[in-house]
């Protein structure tokens, strides 16, 4: 009788246990360092929609718990980040944020059977050169952006000298390149085609050299750091040039570096999904939280509501069910319905172009073009 109470009672642990299971999954970005600004994006994003699966009752019956990565935007880092997932055994990761970190990322989520869908990452490699059968993104391409900010450049400063930085990162120079591949199809070249690094602080040489080009128009692939850097240095040293850049600078951080001279930046990011319907009501309790929405925070809650769509739908968070259901179904998120294409890219709305007035950034309104 003895043996088989216990043995009742291990059947009841066991039981308890099944009944109150839980499924890891990861979200990863820079929680630290200069772009940390956006890995809290990233961070809100995962907690409120694993907050909000969990409220409707989870993943097949099962909770989900959050693990955060900090990849400081560092290859090494996010590799390592990757492999920390891995010992984990989560089925899912939501990151990275830069380009930089998510390809070299990605090839240890193909290695390890990891569904790896990128809230950020817009580098067209990511994608081109795809790891594996689970490598997806919800956001564009810098081809994409490219496009739109090149021929919008190409047809506002036909007569304008036009200078073209990078921050020779992943994201940085290849979202310069895009642009100028498309600025030059459109007729226009650029004046000057500069590099500069990643933690500079001081563009003075950079912007007495655009000075003496009179250039109208300051192009920059790189993140809100230099960008903003380089917008306030430049009205500070008397160059009157307009700066354009591309969704790095989509974080009220670049404001509080350039204060007033960031009056009239331009940038180019997908259509604000703060305005979709379907996303109200999430946006309205981040506000009540004191929290943002801004950028990309409802990309990762995309991310991870595709993800557990998909697994819902397959029954099981198996690599090979979840892949087939994220590659076969039209997947209902914040962002949209997501349908996703053979390389892993998302078929949503392309980029628009956005303007910063008074700390805040909206759509370029036809006046100001």
């Amino acid at each position: 009788m003895k043996k088989a109470f216990l043995a009742g009672v291990a059947l009841n642990v066991l039981l308890s246990g099944a009944a109150f299971a839980d499924i890891t999954i990861g979200v990863a970005g820079p929680m630290t360092g200069q772009n940390a600004a956006f890995g809290e994006q990233l961070r809100i994003g995962a907690e409120q929609a694993v907050a909000d699966i969990n409220k409707a009752g989870g993943v097949n019956g099962e909770q989900l718990k959050l693990s955060v990565g900090d990849d400081a935007c560092d290859p090494k880092q996010a590799v390592a980040v990757a492999n920390q997932f891995a010992s984990q055994s989560v089925p899912f990761v939501a990151g990275h944020f830069c380009s930089g970190s998510s390809i070299p990322a990605s090839q240890v989520y193909a290695e390890e059977g990891i569904v790896q869908i990128s809230p950020a990452s817009t580098n067209p490699d990511f994608t081109d050169k795809r790891a594996g059968e689970g490598i997806y993104r919800v956001c564009g391409r810098d081809d994409q952006q490219g496009e739109v900010a090149g021929k919008y450049i190409a047809d506002n400063y036909k007569d304008g000298a036009v200078a073209v930085l990078d921050d020779k990162s992943a994201y940085g120079k290849g979202l310069a390149d895009q642009t100028k591949k498309f600025m030059e199809a459109a007729g226009k070249k650029a004046a000057i085609s500069e590099s500069y690094t990643v933690g500079e602080k001081d563009f003075s040489s950079l912007i007495t050299k655009m000075k003496q080009a009179d250039v109208k128009l300051i192009y920059i692939g790189g993140y809100q750091t230099e960008a903003g850097l380089i917008a306030r240095q430049a009205k500070e040293q008397g160059l009157d040039a307009k700066v354009m850049s591309g969704d790095a600078i989509v974080t009220d951080e670049y404001w509080a570096i350039t204060g007033p001279a960031g009056e009239g930046t331009l940038m180019t990011f997908s259509p604000d999904p703060r305005r979709n319907p379907q996303a109200a009501p999430i946006v309205a309790e981040l506000e009540k939280q004191g929290k943002t929405a801004e950028g990309y925070v409802l990309y990762t809650y995309a991310a991870i509501q595709a993800w557990a769509e998909a697994a819902k739908k397959a029954g099981s968070t198996d690599f090979e069910k979840v892949t087939a259901a994220l590659n076969s179904d039209s997947l209902p998120t914040v962002i949209g319905d997501l349908k996703f294409d053979a390389k892993g890219d998302v078929t949503l709305p392309g980029y628009v172009i956005y303007e910063w007035k008074n700390g805040k950034y909206d759509y370029l309104t036809a006046e100001a073009k």
